[in-house]
Order: structure tokens, then C-alpha cells, then sequence
């Protein structure tokens, strides 16, 4: 369906049929099918293959796709006699045969080849299981402004898309996701996913239903704003989205698009930052520093951001050590307890231990007073450390 109706859909286009009022509402049509089965597709394979997820907690997950899978497949029954009805109004031949049932089986067969290529992790792999780790990591942070964790109303999801949430904006996230997954396929796990490091499959087990719901979720959202959307305009193309609205529920439409797709995707993110700074903590390489301490103000709220801001871009393990004391670097609270001790025991220098990534830039940053003067006025920042403004 999906590639018959992307055939369809070009050869329409390529003959005028968005700018014909007797074919529009046709083209509309085979755009409909195409986007709905694409959509349906990702979603059945996220079904296929959650028993080889191994994802800990996975919630409702499972019956909320199952209910949008059922919701696509209602909508794609509904265009169904449309489809036929249109195509005799435009005096196309309907074939007077149909398909035999027994070419759709419903039965998929779940034997498995021998497991028989290792994959273990060799030391240059590393690096790039460091990097997509991180990557991944900053992908979360910056998901972040979109996560929730109740259900959104109605009301409350037409307030966000397509404003805060549309097409472009999931298909930036899934082109990102679909980036690490990919490097991560190339450089740490070149093999199968059954056996070996069961940690670093968890971590793809994480991008991999997370891209597939930004799959499902971008071409719903594309549809809609395409296809659904009433944005004013030409007369005819207002009576055409009224159509399809009568055949594809706009409103069930948004629900999964929000409450099923953004709410898992979120849920997911969240729970693979865990896995993500386990599997970093484990192959970062570590080392420790000594530099000196903000002079005059010692670690106020700024220096403290700076230094917290560094080690959360990098994702890996650093703490600050006073006179035995540990200190999360990546907190600015714990920095700035830190501060605390610092001053009343009069010392003039600290030392980090962690991740030697964020110590490196932690040492450039500590050459420049941590971008401050002696007032506690900002400087600028050197330029290996442009990430930070």
C-alpha cells in the first residue's frame, strides 16, 4: 500500500492533479492511504519487535499501540470505498477480480538462525560508544522542553500543535536518533542483538523504539498538517479537508499523535539516560586535575554553572574533591556546598576526578579565572568553550 500509493500520489502530481478540481479530491485520497500506511507500518514493527526490546519498563505501551494501530487501520477501512467511489466518478477501470486472502497471511513465522557471530567489544570501540552515548544524552536534554507525563486534553494539544509541536520539529529528532543508531550499528555492534553485552543492546533497544514512534508520530503529524488542518485558503481545498476529516478523526488523530507518540518517545528518552551514563561511566577514560579556585568569590553561582554546565554536556562522571570530600560536579548545588567548605577552610586549590573530556575543558575554563574578573564580572569565554553561552 505504501508503495503503490506513493506511485499513485506522483503520478498525479506530475499530471496537475493538486490543481484540478475534478482529480484534487482523488490525489487527496491516494496522499491519504500512503501517509496512514507508512504510519502503520513503523507501528507494527515497533509490535514485531518489542520481544527482542529489552526495555524494563515499558508501561502501557504495548495496548496504547496496539489502539493506534487499530485507529490507523479503521481510517485506512474508511477511505476504502471512497477510494472505489472516486475512481468510477473519474471513469477509471476497477478491476473485476480481487485479491485471494491466502496472499495476506496473518500467521508470521518467529524461528531464528543460529545465533553464530560475536559481537563482543573491542577496545576501539570505545570511543564511538563514548560519543553516541553522549550524543545521546544531549538529544535527551534537549527533548527535555517537550516531555510530560500526564495526558493532554483536547484543548490542551491544539495549544501545541502545530506551534510547539509539527512535523519538522519530530523529524529533526528522528533524523538525530536515526544518526546515533546508525553509528551504532557501523562502529560498536556490527553483529546480532540476541546475546553478548546485554547493556549496550538495551541502549539500541532505546533508539530503536524511540526513532520508530518519531517515525509513526512524523508521518501522522505530516498528515495532519498537510491534509487535516483547516488553515483557510482556496474554497475547494476547504471542502476537500472537510471530506477527510469525516474519514480520519482528527481528533483521535491528534490523541495518539500526543498521548501515545510524544508521551513514549519522552518515556523512553528518560529511561535510557540511565543506561546511557552507566555504559559511559564504564568506558570513559578517567583521569584527575588540580587547578586553582575562583579567585576572590570563590565558587558563587556562576563558576559553579560553568563548571556543572561542562560536565553535564559531556554526560560522564566527575565529582570535586576537598580535602577528601566528594562533590557532584555536574550539580551546582553540590558545587557550591562545595564553596561552602572551601572558604571556611581557607583553600586555594580543588581537585576534579572523572571524566577526562570535561576535565580537560574544566582546566581551560580554570586558566581564565572561570570567566570572571576579580569582581565576579563575566568574560569571555575562550573559544574552545563556545558550547557554554
Amino acid at each position: 500500500m505504501i508503495a503503490t500509493s506513493h506511485l499513485l500520489e506522483d503520478f498525479l502530481d506530475l499530471h496537475g492533479a493538486k490543481n484540478n478540481k475534478q482529480w484534487f479530491f482523488f490525489r487527496e485520497l491516494a496522499s491519504s492511504v500512503r501517509h496512514l500506511s507508512s504510519s502503520g507500518y513503523s507501528q507494527r514493527h515497533i509490535g514485531n519487535r518489542m520481544v527482542f526490546y529489552d526495555l524494563a519498563d515499558v508501561g502501557n505501551f504495548i495496548q496504547e499501540g496496539e489502539k493506534t494501530l487499530d485507529f490507523i487501520t479503521e481510517s485506512l477501512m474508511n477511505l476504502a470505498p471512497v477510494v472505489i467511489d472516486e475512481a468510477k466518478r473519474l471513469s477509471i477501470d476497477i478491476p473485476e477480480g480481487s485479491y485471494d486472502q491466502a496472499n495476506f497471511p496473518g500467521v508470521v513465522t518467529g524461528e531464528m538462525l543460529e545465533y553464530d557471530i560475536d559481537d563482543d567489544v573491542v577496545t576501539e570501540q570505545k570511543q564511538h560508544i563514548v560519543k553516541i552515548a553522549s550524543e545521546f544524552l544531549n538529544i535527551i536534554k534537549t527533548f527535555e522542553p517537550l516531555s510530560f507525563y500526564e495526558p493532554y486534553t483536547l484543548q490542551e494539544i491544539t495549544r501545541i500543535v502545530p506551534f510547539k509541536v509539527n512535523e519538522v520539529e519530530i523529524r529533526r529528532f528522528e533524523m538525530l536518533i536515526h544518526n546515533i543508531q546508525s553509528s551504532f550499528d557501523s562502529y560498536v555492534i556490527i553483529g546480532g542483538y540476541r546475546y553478548g553485552n546485554r547493556k549496550l543492546k538495551q541502549l539500541r533497544a532505546h533508539f530503536s523504539v524511540v526513532l520508530h514512534i518519531l517515525e509513526v508520530q512524523g508521518r501522522l503529524l505530516h498528515y495532519y498538517e498537510r491534509h487535516l488542518l483547516e488553515l483557510g485558503g482556496i474554497s475547494h481545498c476547504q471542502q476537500v479537508r472537510k471530506r477527510l476529516t469525516e474519514l480520519v478523526d482528527p481528533k483521535k488523530l491528534l490523541d495518539r499523535t500526543i498521548n501515545y507518540c510524544l508521551y513514549y518517545v519522552s518515556h523512553f528518552l528518560t529511561a535510557g539516560k540511565k543506561v546511557a551514563h552507566e555504559i559511559l561511566d564504564e568506558n570513559i577514560e578517567k583521569t584527575s586535575i588540580r587547578v586553582g579556585i575562583p579567585v576572590t568569590r570563590g565558587f558563587h553561582n556562576r563558576p559553579s554553572m560553568m563548571v556543572a554546565k561542562i560536565v553535564q554536556h559531556f554526560g560522564g562522571k566527575v565529582e570535586l574533591v576537598v580535602n577528601g570530600d566528594h562533590f557532584d560536579a555536574s550539580s551546582v548545588l553540590d558545587i557550591q556546598w562545595a564553596g561552602g567548605k572551601i572558604q571556611k577552610e581557607n583553600i586555594s586549590e580543588v581537585v576534579f576526578e572523572g571524566d577526562i573530556r570535561a576535565l580537560n575543558d574544566i582546566k581551560i575554563l580554570a586558566s581564565v579565572n572561570y570567566a570572571e574578573d576579580s569582581m565576579g564580572k563575566g568574560l569571555a569565554l575562550p573559544k574552545e568553550l563556545a558550547y557554554l553561552k
